[in-house]
């Protein structure tokens, strides 16, 4: 029976209800009045069930679609204004005991070559990617006790934090890895990660089942359960997704919000990220092998849909995608977005944009100054930020900012300060001079008072060294 406050899977997860839901969708999806009425709830910005949502999926309603569309992009504008995180992935290892077969780094792969990443190399690879510009970090691993133990994530942690290269750093380290225990996570907190990051994959458990046939992963309550015990262990910033393709789209739509429910229920917050990644060919990966890879336009309104349902979640996507479908999903509610990515061991410290460790092909193949170039000439602010964090903004402490529309005090501030430091630090004269006029228009939106004239106060400041951006 599906119960948001329970501790077991089957029961937040609640198979029958998910079916329940999508049988409802089917019958009232073609009422206009009834998605009228849905998209009228979600124009208040509070949020939507996930039976609501699915309803808002199934209707093909043109209309209604356009509809969905400029509420999307209406309430990532309230939320987020134009203003886009970016950050890298970092791959430590692709040694794996897991046998997803979706993944090329599944035990049985015998193709693709191993390697784990020294502290010396993980240094190496985080000069690189400063010297990019870049200032947040999502850590990747594969999972094996042996070769990657807490231990070396943790030391890894330390390495990347301990870096310094003319004079920057990594501020901050977000961490995907494996399910683990409470204490872990907990270490995991006391070295100072952001948002710990989890994929469900597919939270359709038989299909979950299917596709993880050995390992330790082949857990399904236990890889499921993850997000709470994360919670217990003081992970407050928890990023959530699927791996769109794997299974129906629908199911996995529901699922995902009734996890989001859950955590919302159970802790009083949500989680702090959605990643939106689709299965795409890798190494030993054949998309012939998923009939339920999804098509761009599905896609896409599932991105907007899930942005009118959970309004005050990061909404993440990848250069799994490619530029073109990037730019159309900024515009439905994507609010993050990595750039200039390597999903290869050490990818970074080489000229090749792609080898045999890598765990999929990467479509949006620009460097970063491309992505930032492109974002300020689409009017977008790119940041850099990670105040928040460093502040204790974190959880229901940034929710209730968020929800309130207070946290853009805080964002947009800093988000203009570090656009700054990149345009001094990294970009070409030609980028620069784009950027200082995106910041003088942007100026111009923060309401007279004390955050414009610090904002003006700090912006100064950095032209003599300062980086000091913690509103």
């Amino acid at each position: 029976m599906y119960n948001p406050l329970s501790t077991h899977a089957d029961e937040f997860i609640d198979h029958a209800e998910v079916l329940e839901t999508l049988a409802e969708a089917a019958r009232k999806s073609s009422d206009k009045q009834v998605v009228r009425a849905i998209l009228e709830k979600a124009a208040l910005q509070k949020g939507l069930s996930h039976r609501e949502a699915a309803i808002l999926m199934d209707c093909n309603d043109p209309a209604l679609e356009a509809q969905l569309y400029a509420l999307a992009a209406e309430i990532k504008q309230h939320f987020y204004g134009n203003r886009i995180v970016l950050f890298a992935p970092l791959y430590l290892s692709n040694y794996c005991i897991n046998g997803c077969v979706y993944c090329p780094y599944h035990a049985k792969n015998r193709s693709i070559p191993r390697k784990k990443l020294s502290q010396e190399e993980v240094a190496e690879e985080v000069r690189a990617l400063i010297r990019m510009g870049h200032k947040r970090l999502a850590l990747e691993a594969g999972e094996d006790p042996v070769h990657n133990p807490l231990s070396y994530i943790l030391d890894s942690i330390r390495t990347i934090y301990d870096v310094r290269e003319g004079g920057n750093s990594i501020r901050r380290v977000n961490v995907n890895i494996a399910a683990t225990d409470v204490e872990s996570y907990r270490k995991l907190k006391n070295a100072g990660i952001g948002t710990y990051i989890l994929f469900q994959e597919t939270y359709d458990k038989a299909k979950y089942q299917q596709l993880h046939p050995t390992g330790p992963k082949s857990n399904y309550d236990w890889h499921t359960e993850a997000m709470d015990r994360a919670q217990e262990g003081g992970c407050d910033d928890v990023g959530v997704g699927v791996l769109f393709g794997l299974g129906g789209y629908r199911y996995e739509l529901t699922a995902l919000l009734m996890h989001a429910e859950h955590l919302e229920a159970r802790f009083g917050v949500g989680p702090h990220t959605i990643s939106m990644p689709r299965i795409c060919p890798a190494d030993d990966v054949s998309l012939d092998s998923f009939p339920d890879a999804l098509p761009d336009a599905i896609f896409r309104k599932l991105v907007a849909v899930l942005r009118v349902a959970v309004p005050y979640t990061g909404m993440i996507i990848s250069t799994r995608e490619s530029a073109r479908m990037r730019e159309q999903l900024l515009a439905c509610g994507v609010s993050q977005i990595s750039g200039g990515s390597r999903t290869s061991v050490g990818g970074y410290t080489t000229e090749a944009r792609h080898d045999e460790t890598a765990q999929f092909d990467v479509s949006d193949t620009r460097s970063l100054e491309e992505v930032v170039r492109w974002l300020l000439e689409t009017d977008h602010i790119p940041s850099f930020c990670t105040a928040c964090y460093r502040e204790g903004r974190t959880g229901d402490r940034f929710m209730a900012l968020c929800k309130s529309g207070k946290i853009s005090l805080c964002c947009t501030p800093n988000a203009l300060m570090t656009l700054k430091e990149y345009l001094m630090d990294y970009a070409t004269p030609e980028t620069r001079t784009i950027g200082e006029k995106l910041i003088a228009k942007s100026l111009t939106d923060i309401p007279e008072g004390r955050v414009r004239n610090l904002t003006i106060e700090r912006l100064k400041a950095i032209e003599s060294g300062s980086r000091d951006f913690r509103f």
